[in-house]
């Protein structure tokens, strides 16, 4: 069952998916914009390209023959998957689920016009006066967010009029396409946010992990943590949504599915066709497969029986605070004392602020008060410093 896999995309997501991969003999080839990317470290073979160079993309699919292509990013040239799937390639999940969701407005145009989701008021821009006006017409405060972009970049809160001009500016630093349009949000009222890792299957059930809760700053996760406290109503209505766009979207892999819970319901928010950043606690053992190992299982076609919550987990993110050619790490001999914990360094090639350089991973038993393992995560994490 030996398969050729193209991963385009090859951040730290990406690199426990080739792991998953080459655990049970397939054969990856990692694509990036840059060399030694994180997946390149462990992938039989890489490429350097511009994935928004449809020509390049082209070529490598031919020079490959892959039999999947694997999206991890969304700054890539995906209306040429259609033609790829004509080819007889399986795009992951499908090449309309990778047209729809690496694109905020057709995922959701998706979710609230066609399927009838609850999601949050919201308005498209594509100039600083078109962000006016759609800021007037759906209140602030609001969110902006590039329709292309990954890690919160290019995301902001307009809290007053004189936010606008800098969440515009901030925007097309952030956008990933080539481009630039925003879509502006109401602000949505929630307690909480939570990830839905949702599975499609080929010929069997979709199946749903247990909740991921997560903390974002700068629209970015800083903290993530599984099992979240959701109530049964809540939980049931999130599950709902998440199978409903998945449906319509097609394929099988995992699905990243955010909503927002408020006291009027649930809110769909965003989803990803892909592991998701928040789902990295996993890692620590939380489930009988962790996302990545789901996702590869579904593309792969090998039955998934059941996801089983075996443990309480957080995760906390390591943050480089300037920018460094060759960072290096303090504080890893204190990490890997403590009991119950784990950690993950990527391999970045370079750091800049902000950028996610590793992660730090605890875990416990699943009666432990959730809030206690968070709280060690945290503060494990900061024992951690990126040399520059």
């Amino acid at each position: 069952m030996s398969k050729k896999i193209l991963l385009l995309g090859s951040g730290e997501l990406g690199k426990e998916f080739v792991i998953a991969a080459q655990r049970i003999g397939q054969t990856v080839i990692a694509v990036d914009s840059y060399e030694n990317a994180p997946a390149m470290q462990v992938a039989h073979d890489f490429e350097v390209i511009n994935m928004l160079d449809g020509a390049e993309l082209d070529r490598i699919v031919a020079k490959h023959q892959p039999d999947f292509i694997v999206p991890e990013i969304e700054a890539i040239r995906t209306e040429r998957f259609y033609n790829y799937e004509k080819q007889g390639i399986t795009v992951v999940p499908s090449a309309k689920a990778a047209n729809f969701t690496m694109n905020r407005k057709a995922i959701r145009d998706l979710a609230a016009k066609d399927l009838g989701l609850r999601t949050a008021n919201y308005r498209y821009a594509t100039s600083a006066e078109e962000l006016q006006k759609a800021v007037v017409e759906v209140g602030i405060p609001c969110v902006v967010k590039p329709l292309m972009s990954s890690s919160g970049k290019g995301q902001s809160t307009i809290k007053t009029e004189a936010d606008i001009l800098k969440a515009w500016q901030y925007a097309e630093e952030g956008s990933r396409g080539d481009i630039i349009e925003v879509i502006v949000e109401a602000f949505v009222n929630f307690h909480s946010e939570i990830t839905l890792l949702t599975v499609t299957q080929n010929g069997n059930p979709t199946l749903f992990c247990a909740p991921i809760g997560h903390r974002q700053e700068r629209g970015d996760y800083q903290e993530s943590w599984q099992p979240a406290k959701v109530f049964d109503k809540d939980l049931q209505e999130a599950q709902d949504m998440a199978k409903k766009v998945t449906e319509a979207l097609g394929g099988a892999g995992l699905f990243g599915v955010e909503f927002f819970l408020t006291d009027e319901g649930v809110y769909f928010s965003e989803l990803s066709p892909r592991p998701h950043d928040t789902g990295m606690v996993t890692l620590a053992g939380t489930q009988n497969f962790n996302e990545f190992e789901l996702h590869l299982r579904a593309v792969l076609s090998l039955p998934i029986f059941e996801i089983t919550l075996e443990k309480a987990g957080a995760s906390a993110v390591i943050l480089a605070g300037g920018n460094s050619t060759n960072p290096t790490y303090s504080g890893i001999s204190e990490i890997a004392a403590l009991p119950k914990t784990d950690f993950r360094i990527f391999g970045k090639p370079s750091a800049r602020p902000y950028r996610r350089m590793g992660v730090v991973l605890t875990h416990d038993s699943v009666a432990t008060p959730i809030e206690t393992v968070v709280e060690r995560a945290k503060k494990t994490a900061e024992l951690v410093t990126v040399n520059l």
